[in-house]
């Protein structure tokens, strides 16, 4: 610990640059511009969350775990609906857009916060192009020539990565002039992604009900490929990756209307309404699957388009056209709330000083991070590019994800111990007790994930320190000596975790070094354990002083801000 005259300025140091009195997207004026109401905000969040999965993720869920399958959409609702909760708590006392990437910095340092930011962009941003592949293969099934070129042996082919990229370009555009038109756009296209998937579920269970098929009789049983197949499901299958949506609100917050009504009301409706839907698609997709398709059981089952297929399999093609529409609108409407999310997320790391300054350029105009979603738009190209199957980067995702959550019960619990005399207009009970359970929950997820795929997305987070050292350069040895010091607890953490993955059962794909089942309590414990040397590593003096919103009598009756000073550049402290 650092004593005497210099702690508060070194403190200072481990978190600037950021930009005094920012919140969001401001106007030439320096005004910032709250354009989401509350509806709008929670749309942000079911759009972000009834993506491709909804599409593909009842199926692959049911190929790694058969009827239990709507046991991991439980669990997985579960472990978001906690994480939701401590994230609103933070989203309620910060109005900021890019918030996840920002709290991170402010309670642990640019180092934490370097790392947690890259985890949390990459899981969004990456999940752009997965919209665009999901809505592909679906075309598959048109009985025009060329669309039969789209996508083979799992994988889209150059016509189909052709259009694919048309997708993100339509996803970029609508983003790109601005967040009012954005807001609008996503609200129409949300509630027609309601509507269809309810209407699925609903059409198939009747048109096609097959009640021994949630038992497993005769195909396995209930859990026919395991406990090791339930977990897998939960962390790969796309069902972290659906309700991840729940983000958008958060990052968006700074752009919303009265948000500290706003924010809880849609991170925490998002995940509720989104888990019904979910659930009842994947009862549906349980219950219609014919007898003859699951006769070498639930692994052995690769529709290319699943819903429309089985519509069609039942004589629904009403249903099938409507699913053929819905194959671009509910990916679409996903990949225009990524594309949002994930420009603000990048925002907010360039306005922690750790990315060009051009990033965090917004037009005057329109009032976006032109320059992010710039940047974000070449990612997604690159993405694109190299993972052409869903099922393989939903994979990826989902642990990037998992990922991304780790230091949102960290740092809710840090500000509690530093800084209780914050005003909380939602206070979460119990954080100790459910802060824990969140982290645990977290690491247990990225152990799920199997070895190698966990070293692989681990490496693929500690990849671009040498970014952060080139931001960092220049710096005394003392500051980098005092960051590290506030980050080493989750770099060994991470460590740990790869360790006990390569050596951990073969049900969960490690070396068998470590029984099965006593690597998931060893994994459990770790984190339970770092969980709480994290909350102590917290700067004892956290940065939020830019995160807080403005004094009241800097707002109009409606809550949007009126008069703030004008965008600084970063770094002008």
């Amino acid at each position: 610990m650092i004593k005497g005259a210099n702690d508060l300025a070194l403190m200072t140091t481990l978190v600037a640059p950021v930009d005094a009195g920012y919140r969001g997207p401001v106007d030439a004026g320096g005004h910032l511009r709250r354009d989401i109401g509350k509806w709008p905000l929670l749309f942000t969040g079911l759009s972000a969350m009834i993506g491709s999965g909804w599409l593909f993720g009842a199926q692959r869920a049911a190929a790694l775990t058969g009827p239990a399958a709507l046991l991991a959409w439980i669990i997985g609702g579960g472990v978001i609906l906690v994480l939701a909760l401590l994230a609103a708590e933070l989203g309620t006392m910060f109005h900021v857009s890019g918030g996840l990437t920002r709290y991170p910095q402010a309670t642990h340092g640019a180092l934490v916060g370097f790392l947690a930011s890259w985890a949390n962009w990459l899981s969004i941003a990456a999940a752009i192009p997965l919209e665009a592949v999901a809505s592909v293969p679906y075309l598959r099934s048109w009985p025009a020539p060329w669309a039969q070129t789209l996508f083979a042996a799992g994988t889209l082919t150059q016509p189909g990565l052709a259009l694919a990229g048309v997708l993100v370009v339509i996803y970029f555009m609508l983003n790109f002039w601005g967040v009012r038109l954005f807001a609008r756009m996503n609200a129409l296209i949300t509630v027609f992604k309601l509507v269809v998937p309810t209407a699925t579920g609903v059409a198939l269970i009747v048109a096609a009900f097959h009640p021994s098929h949630f038992t497993g009789a005769g195909n396995g049983g209930f859990l026919p490929y395991g406990l090791s197949g339930l977990l897998t499901a939960v962390a790969t299958s796309g069902v972290i990756l659906a309700f991840n949506g729940f983000q958008s609100p958060l990052n968006l917050a700074g752009e919303a209307r009265s948000p500290e009504r706003a924010v809880p009301f849609a991170v925490i409706g998002s995940v509720l309404v989104g888990g019904a839907i979910y659930l009842l698609l994947q009862a549906a997709y349980l219950s219609s699957v014919g007898p003859a398709d699951l006769a070498r059981g639930w692994a052995a089952i690769n529709f290319s388009s699943p819903f429309a297929q089985l519509a069609i399999a039942v004589n629904l093609n009403w249903l099938a056209l409507m699913l053929y529409a819905d194959a671009f609108v509910s990916p679409s409407g996903a990949g225009i709330t990524d594309m949002a999310t994930s420009s603000r997320m990048l925002f907010g790391v360039q306005r922690n000083g750790l990315a060009p300054a051009w990033i965090g350029r917004i037009s005057p105009v329109y009032g976006v991070p032109r320059g992010a979603l710039w940047f974000n738009l070449g990612v997604s190209f690159v993405v694109l590019y190299c993972f052409r199957g869903w099922n393989a980067l939903a994979a990826m995702i989902s642990v990037a994800t998992a990922l991304s959550y780790l230091m949102i019960p960290i740092s809710a619990m840090s500000l509690r111990r530093t800084s209780p005399q914050l005003r909380r207009p939602l206070r979460v009970r119990a954080i100790g007790v459910l802060g824990t359970l969140a982290f645990v929950l977290s690491g247990e997820l990225l152990y799920w994930a199997r070895w190698p795929l966990t070293a692989e997305i681990i490496g693929l987070m500690v990849a671009p320190l040498p970014i952060y050292l080139w931001y960092r350069r220049g710096r005394k040895a003392a500051l980098l000596r005092e960051e590290l010091r506030h980050a080493l607890w989750l770099i060994l953490f991470l460590l740990l975790l790869v360790a006990i993955s390569w050596a951990g059962s073969v049900e969960i794909g490690g070396r068998g070094v470590i029984p099965y089942g006593w690597d998931m309590r060893i994994v459990a414990l770790l984190a339970a354990g770092m969980c709480q040397w994290g909350v102590r590593a917290g700067l004892p003096q956290p940065a939020v002083e830019d995160l807080l919103p403005p004094h009241p009598r800097a707002r109009g009756e409606s809550g949007a801000e009126a008069d703030l000073s004008a965008e600084r550049p970063a770094g002008s402290r």
